[in-house]
């Protein structure tokens, strides 16, 4: 199949192709979906060993001026003010109705703050942050850097070899790093539930540094397919998926991301929607599921109760390597959220046996200094 023209591609096209990988269009992007190694092996070698992920499709945004972080607080409900030097704060933009513009990180990167966004809402994130921080801060696209993730129980020692001062980084530490020789923006966070790294690196030497990562031993390249998997088996929400304009953070279940302060003064769009909800509790809420059998149940699932009424939707869901067996995420009505409620998922229009379940589906493995 020839992929459209018109796609954007990554520094590491070539790099994938040469692979043997499966490109996909993704995000307007031409990605690897996979490798010849396949979904469920890369993410096991993931699980197990170190997987390298291309993810230069994701935006990287510079804040600069002398109010920046109280300026960002404008349009995000997390605690920017409050954010030490070389740390990241996952937050999210939102509406006037509290819904969820997009998902980002946001580190305060000492005379500025750095920020990645998701891929399908580049475009319109840097928009929203060049029209709400006019006059108050100036935002920039950072065009020239691809962007790798360096994920599994090896990633850090793999990744001492070549970055020496990476070691005794902790989870959500940002740092300039010298990777191989090359000057690159890394973080210790990732989006699998593993420990690893983020790093940022210039487009020209993209390519070089992903052969570098590649030659060790340890290391497997992993394509966007087991990135999905890890990632909803570390119950992490995707945008578009678990997430979007309809759904609040606190409907969402990521009342953890707003600090005490901001959860009092407001000050973000639609405050008062999610100050409501924080007072009151919402309507319906984001619930890992985990079917009896072993049929998967995929987004737009419905969600009944035992009675057959109704009561919420899969947004995720899929087989999980680890925990070898089906698993979901979804919303339901709050009154049936509690871990344990019995629920009937109905696939290819049978109800079939579910229950509600804390997530993590498999522990996370962050570094934690």
């Amino acid at each position: 199949m020839s992929l459209d023209p018109t796609l954007l591609t990554t520094p590491l096209l070539a790099l994938h192709e040469e692979l043997g990988a499966k490109i996909v269009p993704f995000a307007g992007y031409a990605m690897p979906v996979q490798y010849p190694m396949g979904v469920l092996a890369e993410h096991n070698h993931t699980r197990t060993q170190a997987g390298l992920f291309d993810v230069s499709h994701m935006g990287q945004v510079v804040i600069r001026g002398k109010d920046r972080a109280a300026a960002l607080e404008s349009l995000v409900p997390g605690d920017i003010q409050a954010l030490a030097e070389g740390r990241i704060r996952y937050t999210m933009f939102t509406n006037d109705r509290g819904g969820i513009l997009d998902d980002l990180m946001v580190t305060n990167a000492g005379d500025h703050l750095f920020l990645v966004v998701n891929a399908a809402c580049k475009e319109q994130d840097i928009a929203h942050l060049t029209a709400g921080l006019a006059g108050k801060a100036e935002v920039a696209e950072l065009t020239g850097r691809a962007l790798l993730a360096l994920q599994g129980p090896k990633a850090a020692e793999v990744f001492a070899r070549l970055a020496p001062a990476s070691q005794g980084m902790g989870f959500m530490s940002w740092k300039v790093i010298d990777v191989a020789g090359i000057s690159c923006f890394v973080s210790r966070s990732g989006y699998t539930g593993e420990d690893g790294f983020e790093i940022s690196v210039p487009n020209d030497r993209a390519e070089d540094l992903a052969r570098k990562l590649l030659a060790e031993p340890e290391v497997a390249a992993i394509g966007l397919g087991a990135r999905d998997s890890l990632r909803l088996e570390a119950g992490l929400c995707l945008y578009g998926a678990d997430l979007d304009v309809t759904t609040t953070p606190v409907e969402a279940n990521l009342n953890w991301t707003m600090s005490k302060r901001r959860r009092a003064e407001g000050g973000f769009p639609g405050a008062a929607v999610v100050q409501a909800h924080l007072a009151d509790g919402p309507a319906r809420l984001r619930v890992g599921i985990k079917p009896v059998d072993k049929a998967p149940a995929r987004a737009h699932t419905q969600i009944t109760d035992v009675d057959g009424n109704v009561i919420g939707e899969v947004t995720s869901g899929g087989f999980g390597p680890t925990v070898n067996g089906p698993l979901a995420m979804g919303y339901v009505s709050s009154a049936f959220a509690k871990d344990g409620t019995e629920v009937r998922l109905v696939v290819r229009g049978t109800p079939r046996p579910a229950h509600v379940t804390a997530m993590p589906f498999a522990p996370h493995r962050y570094f934690k200094n």
